[in-house]
């Protein structure tokens, strides 16, 4: 699969993060088909390649920590808006954090599947 396809699948599964909760890089790449993306969806997200509606600011490293926010517009832009959704958001050594025990997508097996399914039907 080429990386255009990547961008294709991952503004789908970013489209899916439901309000309120955040999703990893690593977690939107196994969505994708593309386990060992996640650094590509960060630059999708980045970039823009994702697509401009894309919820980027519900998306954090693996660790909980908001590592994209510097590519906001305005400093803490993330945070202020994962915030007005109701997550909470913290600053650590490592930088903000949010606890994904606690606001995490936990993604459903049938929510894979459907996403698979969606792929296959667009030839993605």
């Amino acid at each position: 699969m080429d990386t255009p396809n990547l961008y294709k699948r991952a503004s789908l599964v970013c489209s899916k993060i439901p309000y309120g909760r955040t999703a990893t890089y690593g977690q939107i790449a196994l969505l994708c088909g593309m386990p060992r993306n996640a650094r590509q969806v960060g630059y999708g997200l980045k970039t823009g390649l994702i697509g401009p509606g894309a919820p980027a600011h519900r998306v954090v490293n693996a660790r909980g920590i908001l590592s994209g926010a510097a590519h906001f517009d305005a400093p803490d832009l993330q945070v202020l808006l994962l915030r007005w959704e109701g997550v909470e958001v913290t600053w650590t050594k490592d930088g903000w954090k949010v606890d994904l025990n606690r606001y995490g997508w936990n993604h459903t097996l049938a929510e894979a599947e459907a996403f698979r399914e969606l792929f296959k039907r667009q030839g993605i």
